[in-house]
């Protein structure tokens, strides 16, 4: 597997753009994120270790990674777009409160072989893939 930077380095030459400071600090960050992220917490750490990466930056490099295919948008609630690290990385599987908004990371490797299995079932070769489950948890039922 290619280096993650290099697969950046790569996508961004072939839209003419360079790999700059910023955007490889940004990378950095998301690489030693081992969850979901939203945009303004990445702005708000960027921020604390003193990298000068403006909000449009950040936007934009988002962007960026995610059409090379290093991150992918992930909806948990209806307010907020997440990311997630799918490059090099195992998939990330959730339960998710609709009441609430409480979230469980599902890491059962059933969920992983269901989705092989139902790839293969169709003659796919699976690359990747997410799963969330929207429910209602049990200590919202009450309320």
């Amino acid at each position: 597997m290619m280096p993650l930077c290099a697969v950046f380095r790569r996508h961004l030459k072939d839209q003419d753009l360079k790999y700059t400071r910023e955007r490889a600090d940004i990378l950095d960050l998301i690489m030693e994120i081992d969850d979901v992220f939203e945009a303004d917490s990445l702005l708000d750490e960027m921020k604390k270790r003193g990298h000068g990466a403006s909000k449009a930056t950040v936007y934009r490099t988002l962007k960026l990674l995610q059409d090379a295919g290093i991150i992918t948008p992930i909806m948990l609630d209806s307010r907020q777009t997440y990311y997630h690290l799918v490059y090099g990385r195992d998939p990330l599987n959730f339960l998710v409160c609709l009441r609430t908004g409480k979230r469980i990371r599902i890491t059962d490797d059933r969920a992983q072989n269901l989705a092989k299995a139902m790839a293969e079932e169709h003659g796919w070769h699976p690359a990747a893939h997410r799963m969330v489950i929207y429910g209602i948890s049990p200590d919202s039922e009450d309320k």
